[in-house]
Parts: structure tokens; sequence; C-alpha cells
């Protein structure tokens, strides 16, 4: 069996927190029209960079683990899972259409990791290049360049009036998700920790990795609950 990394699990599972606090923050303001937190600054760097922080563990993990088609194909199909129940809202008019999960981070780690097996021989520096040119082209991208053809969605190139609760899109993330291969052939090419001296076995540490080990069903199940827990109190105002 593989000795995990502790400080990877600790830092996906504050990504993981990250987001649900980040959706708990949609909700409240799509439910109780508090849109001062929605707009706020905080709520848009965690939403943002905190998303960028996941796609470069992600990309260390893949260097570091096997079976990346496999665990993409079930990613990606959870993904799916995502956009049928977000569809299903709209549908039953419990939010508009802007809720719906049209390629969200599911999706894109999925296709990143589908597409890792014939990347995964190429040397570290390439990967390093090659991520930050689709990053930076990602980022040109978003905010100046649209379409009216919706199938290009997943690439980043969507109509002006595109919105979706969950959006990203393979550029500029699958640039940050190599960069994180190439965090993980270079820094972690021993395939150890970098912080041996330190004990993962405080409570903070713990309580992070347990939320980065299970960091897929915490995502799945997040949102149905808290979802769940906001229409019990409205029906009980």
């Amino acid at each position: 069996m593989k000795k995990r990394i502790w400080e990877l699990d600790v830092l996906r599972g504050v990504c993981i927190l990250g987001m649900v606090l980040v959706h708990l923050v949609y909700d409240l303001q799509t439910f109780f029209s508090l849109p001062f937190l929605k707009n706020s600054e905080l709520f848009f760097l965690v939403k943002q960079w905190g998303g960028v922080l996941f796609l470069l563990i992600s990309g260390i993990c893949v260097t570091l683990g096997s079976h990346p088609v496999r665990r993409g194909l079930i990613v990606f199909a959870c993904g799916l899972v995502c956009t049928a129940v977000t569809a299903g809202m709209y549908l039953l008019h419990m939010a508009d259409k802007s809720i719906i999960i049209y390629f969200g981070v599911l999706h894109c780690l999925g296709v990143c990791m589908l597409l890792w097996p014939p990347l995964k021989k190429l040397p570290a520096w390439p990967l390093g290049l090659a991520g930050l040119a689709l990053a930076a082209l990602g980022l040109w991208i978003s905010g100046n360049v649209f379409v009216d053809f919706p199938w290009l969605i997943p690439l980043g190139l969507s109509p002006r009036d595109f919105a979706s609760s969950d959006y990203f899109p393979l550029l500029p993330n699958l640039g940050f998700f190599l960069l994180g291969a190439f965090l993980g052939k270079t820094l972690y090419r021993k395939k150890e920790t970098l912080l041996p001296r330190v004990n993962p076995g405080n409570p903070v540490f713990a309580f992070f990795t347990f939320l980065g080990k299970w960091s897929l069903p915490v995502y799945l199940l997040h949102q149905p609950v808290i979802t769940g827990l906001l229409y019990l109190i409205l029906e009980i105002l």
C-alpha cells in the first residue's frame, strides 16, 4: 500500500472546505437574497484561487498515483451527476438557469486525468512550459473572447451571457493541472513528504487530512445537505 503524502491531503482538505463555504454563500444569496456575501472580495478570492490550488494539487497527485484513466472516468461521471442534479433544480423551478453546471471542477479534473497518460512520459520542464502557456492563454480568453457556439464551453469559449454556478474550463485550468504535474515531477520526484519533521497528527492537520482523503464524497454530498437545510429553514420561517 502506498504511503500518502500528508501535506497534499491537508491542502486538498483546505480547498474542499473553501468550496463548501463558497457554495454555502451562493445558496444563502439564492435563498435569502444576500448579494453582499457573494460580491465580497473574499468570496471571489476563495472561489477563483481555491480552484486553482485544487487543480495544482491534483496535478501533483497524478504524478504520484496510478490508474488515472479509471479515476478520471469516475470523477467525470460524478461531474455528470452534478449536471443532472442542477438541471433538475432548474426544471423544477428551484433556481434560475445559472444554477446549471455545464462544465464544473469535476468535469475539468476528470478530463485532465484522462489526458494524463499520453503526457506523463514528458520531462518536467516541457510540462511546466505547456502549463504556463495554456494558463496564460486561458486567462487571456476569459472575459475577452466570446463565441455563440455553446459546444466550446468546456474549452473556455462561451457566449457573452453565459452563467453557471460552477465553471472550470480546460483553458486555463488544464494549464494549472500541468503546472501541478511539473511540481510533482520535481519537488515530489522521490514520492515522499517535504515536511518530515512536522507532526501530521496535529488535530488541525488531522481534520484537513480527513477532508482531503474523502474530498470526492464530501464534494458530492455537501451541496444536497446545505440545500436541504436551507429549504427546511425557509419552511420554518
